[in-house]
């Protein structure tokens, strides 16, 4: 994903550490956190409790940003903590807070991450790199995505995450990368509905089969499970004997995916009784992908 040099745009606004570093210090970790989307970074070492000590913000923000760039991601993520605590008005808390969720981030604190860009949102709405707190707050639930065989609590809280993103931000970088990682999320949720579907279908619990693989076909039309789930639902509309809507399903599956192995298997399985893929325009199934016809 190749995102514009938040960097360099903060780097020239930096004026005050930069003046005394040499360089600009400013928010590398922003442009890589956007950059790196999948793997989190090593050096994840517990920090210990530090003595309080009042600095200035130039110090506590470069002393955070060299610990980040040792990759020390739980010390730096607290050292960007107390430049607001510390600063809480000065316009390097407001950056710190984003490296702060940045560093979180890496150490794979998820939670915390997504804290941090929620406080950064509720704080400064109108800040020129709020969408990248929306994204990061996204991909925080994203990579927590796990197999369809647990809890998909968290691949929905991802999917709405990123569908933010595109709905606050649709002509950004940050929306095209969102609209991909939808489309994986939109396919990991269909998978976990069509598994459970096809449980269904085993032990003969038919009319739940047939709800899950329902909405597989109706809301995740994009996804690479639909051909199986329309072939799922002839085979259970068959074994209850509800043959139009099997005939229909397997047309909708022949009409799109006519080479698919499993348009092959449903007329097979029509043809065992001596019927034919055929389209009832009254069935669910045809109001659902009226728009391919």
């Amino acid at each position: 994903m190749k995102i514009r040099s938040v960097v360099e745009e903060l780097g020239r606004k930096g004026t005050i550490a930069w003046r005394q570093t040499g360089r600009a210090p400013m928010v590398a970790g922003i442009l890589s956190a956007a950059l790196v989307v999948a793997g989190c970074g090593g050096g994840n070492s517990e920090p210990k409790n530090a003595e309080y000590v009042e600095r200035t913000v130039e110090e506590l923000y470069n002393d955070a940003y060299e610990t980040m760039q040792k990759e020390i991601y739980n010390l730096a993520a607290l050292k960007f903590d107390e430049v607001e605590r510390q600063h809480p008005y000065s316009q390097w808390a407001r950056r710190a807070m984003l490296m702060s969720a940045y560093s979180y981030y890496k150490s794979n604190k998820y939670e915390d991450a997504i804290l941090a860009t929620e406080r950064f949102i509720a704080l400064h709405p109108g800040n020129e790199h709020v969408g990248y707190a929306y994204y990061l707050k996204a991909i925080s639930f994203y990579e927590r995505i796990v197999d369809v065989q647990r809890d998909q609590k968290v691949t929905e809280q991802s999917l709405s995450a990123l569908r933010e993103v595109v709905r606050r931000f649709p002509s950004s970088e940050y929306a095209r990368d969102a609209r991909l990682k939808i489309d994986m999320a939109e396919d990991h949720l269909a998978g976990k509905e069509l598994s459970i579907g096809r449980y269904y279908l085993k032990k003969g619990q038919y009319v739940s089969a047939i709800n899950r693989f329902r909405n597989v076909v109706e809301k995740y039309q994009r996804t690479s499970h639909v051909p199986e789930a329309l072939h799922r639902l002839t085979e259970a509309y068959m074994a209850m004997g509800i043959n139009r809507e099997a005939q229909t399903a397997a047309a909708v599956l022949g009409y799109n995916y006519p080479n698919d192995d499993w348009y092959e298997d449903s007329y097979s399985l029509l043809a065992d009784d001596d019927l034919e893929p055929a389209i009832n325009e009254r069935s669910w199934i045809a109001r659902a992908w009226s728009n391919v016809f």
